[in-house]
Parts: C-alpha cells; sequence; structure tokens
C-alpha cells in the first residue's frame, strides 16, 4: 500500500511541471491573442508594468491569482490605491487563468 502512495505521490510531481509547462503556453497564447503586448512586455515598460515588474509585486502574496484574475475581468486594475481602466481579457475562466499564471511565472 505504502507503494501504490509512493508512485502517486512521485507521478503528482512529476506531472506538475508538465502541467505548467501548458498552462504558460496557453497563458502565453491568450495574451498575443488579446494584444496585451501592444501596452505590456514580459521584462521592460510600455504603457503598462513589465509582466516581471508585475510578478515581483505580487509574489508571496497568497491572493495574487485571484485578485488578477477578478480585474482582467472586470477591466479596472488597482494603480497606487486608485481603480483604472484596463482592457479586459476575452476568453474562458481557463484562459484568464492561464494569462494570470503566465503573469506571475515571469
Amino acid at each position: 500500500m505504502k507503494a501504490i502512495a509512493g508512485l502517486v505521490f512521485a507521478a503528482g510531481l512529476i506531472w506538475a511541471p508538465l502541467s505548467q509547462a501548458q498552462d504558460a503556453k496557453a497563458g502565453e497564447a491568450a495574451i498575443k491573442k488579446n494584444g496585451c503586448l501592444k501596452c505590456h512586455s514580459v521584462s521592460a515598460d510600455k504603457d503598462g508594468p513589465s509582466y516581471k515588474k508585475v510578478a515581483a509585486k505580487y509574489k508571496g502574496k497568497g491572493d495574487a491569482a485571484a485578485k488578477l484574475e477578478g480585474e482582467l475581468k472586470a477591466g479596472m486594475m488597482k494603480v497606487d490605491g486608485k481603480d483604472t481602466k484596463h482592457a479586459t481579457v476575452k476568453g474562458s475562466a481557463d484562459d484568464i487563468k492561464n494569462v494570470v499564471a503566465y503573469i506571475l511565472s515571469r
């Protein structure tokens, strides 16, 4: 019984990076499809902050993903404590989760 539990655990560890890679690719595709790169970049600030800067801002915050998902759905971002309009991400809830996962992984 312990051997089976160990195999299941090991399979989960192996599967986790693979599923994250798929989410990152899907997130990157959704970012391109939604035109996010017009205002954002992975490493350089444009009209909007870089994804590296956003990831650093939310690093270690447990509610970061949920907060960003809500903001991307609503089309509003908190910037310096003020609500600021932002383009909504069009797509399914999974698309938005993949976008957020991609941004936070930078």
